[in-house]
């Protein structure tokens, strides 16, 4: 199971890795580049699902959404 992502910024292309939480879905993130606050496409179940290279550790378990 991979536990860092990089979350890139659909506004403006920053990229960001970070440490993805095991229990919990992070609905938020607020880009580094351009401050923009990203919330999870229609579907996703979280800003890694939506932005990330790698899908949260419970879609990942193939648990689905941890917050569902």
């Amino acid at each position: 199971m991979q536990m860092q992502s990089t979350i890139t910024c659909p506004q403006c292309g920053h990229q960001s890795v970070e440490t993805m939480p095991i229990d919990a879905c992070q609905f938020f993130y607020d880009c580094k580049g351009c401050g923009a606050r990203l919330k999870p496409k229609a579907g996703d179940c979280c800003v890694f699902c939506s932005y990330g290279s790698v899908r949260c550790p419970p879609v990942q378990a193939g648990n689905g959404c941890a917050c569902s």
